[in-house]
Parts: C-alpha cells; sequence; structure tokens
C-alpha cells in the first residue's frame, strides 16, 4: 500500500472548518436513512466538520482519519476519534450500519484496497454514503492539477468507475451527479449475503 510522506493536513488543520464548508445535511440525512440508533462511521472525516451535524440522529459518531492534527479538531465535536487510514480500518467486520465518506475518496492512499475496507466494516443492510468531487467538472479538474501540483498524491475517479469499484464487492450503487461540483455515491449492502 502506497504511504504519505507528508501529512499535507496538519498545515490546513487548525482552519480547515472555516475554509471548507458543509455538505448537504438534508443529502446526508436522506441518504443515510437517519435517523437510526447504531454508530454512524465516518471515514476520512478529519476536523468532525461532515459528521458533527449528525450526531444526534444516530447512536454516535466514529471518525477515523490518517492525519492526528485534523483529529485534534474533532475532539470538542462530541465524536470519537480514531487515527486510520482508510485502507486498514481497525474494526471488526460488520461493525457499522452507516458509513460516511465526504471529500476524502480521493484521498485514500489506493482506492480500491480503500473501498474494500469500507464494504469489509459495512453491516449487512447497511448504507454507505460518499460526497466526492466530480472530476467531470471543470472547477474540480483544476483542484485535481493543483493537488498535483501540491505532490498530495489525490487521484480522482470518474462517477462510472466509483460505480465500478463498489459494484465488483456485489455493492447495489447509485451514483447522483446533479450537484454542481460532487457526486452523490450511495451504497448499500444486501442484508444476507446469499
Amino acid at each position: 500500500m502506497p504511504q504519505r510522506r507528508f501529512d499535507h493536513f496538519a498545515i490546513f488543520a487548525p482552519f480547515y472548518d472555516l475554509i471548507f464548508g458543509l455538505p448537504s445535511l438534508d443529502r446526508l440525512k436522506g441518504y443515510l436513512e437517519l435517523p437510526f440508533d447504531g454508530l454512524l462511521l465516518d471515514v476520512g472525516g478529519g476536523t468532525g466538520r461532515s459528521s458533527k451535524g449528525l450526531r444526534d440522529l444516530t447512536g454516535g459518531v466514529v471518525i477515523a482519519d490518517p492525519s492526528s492534527a485534523m483529529l485534534h479538531y474533532s475532539r470538542d465535536k462530541g465524536v470519537w476519534a480514531v487515527r486510520a487510514g482508510a485502507e486498514r480500518l481497525p474494526f471488526a467486520d460488520g461493525s457499522f450500519e452507516r458509513i460516511l465518506v465526504v471529500d476524502a475518496f480521493h484521498h485514500f492512499c489506493d482506492q480500491e484496497d480503500g473501498a474494500a475496507e469500507l464494504w469489509r466494516v459495512l453491516a449487512p443492510g447497511g448504507v454507505l454514503v460518499m460526497e466526492e468531487p466530480n472530476i467531470e467538472r471543470l472547477p474540480i479538474k483544476i483542484v485535481a492539477f493543483l493537488e498535483w501540483i501540491a505532490l498530495m498524491g489525490s487521484r480522482f475517479y470518474r462517477p462510472a468507475a466509483i460505480e465500478n469499484i463498489f459494484e465488483s464487492l456485489g455493492a447495489d450503487v447509485a451514483v447522483h451527479t446533479d450537484d454542481p461540483l460532487n457526486m452523490w455515491v450511495v451504497v448499500k449492502k444486501a442484508k444476507s449475503l446469499e
């Protein structure tokens, strides 16, 4: 698995929440089928900016992120923080009925391994929702170029490619591209895997 040598997010951590807006809470609630009583896993959740607004609609929120600097800023948001990359989540199979990935899939060191891990920890009958920049949009192509210049190691996937990754794992996938900049990927795991 490729490893990043430099934590770019340590630079942005103190003011990350001020720079980046929140995803649509209405979309998140709808796609995640909230409220529900179980735990929500926010992978790549960093400071907790996206999942803090969902905390009261779940039994609790766990953030997994490889950046300790980002996780430092999640402490006062009423969430549990675990330092971990998406490719090696320290949770048992089927641990979470809901998983959230906001603006992070392109930062995974290995998207295919990360997707497989997300699928592994998603419980039967569970829902995984990703908001990801849509590389088919010109402003996102510019962002991707800037992240390339900054040596961030980002890999942006087209909507069909993300759909194929999760379908190859056995998921029921719906990709919504009606947002001006982002795609919304809704992944569902069957209740019984036969």
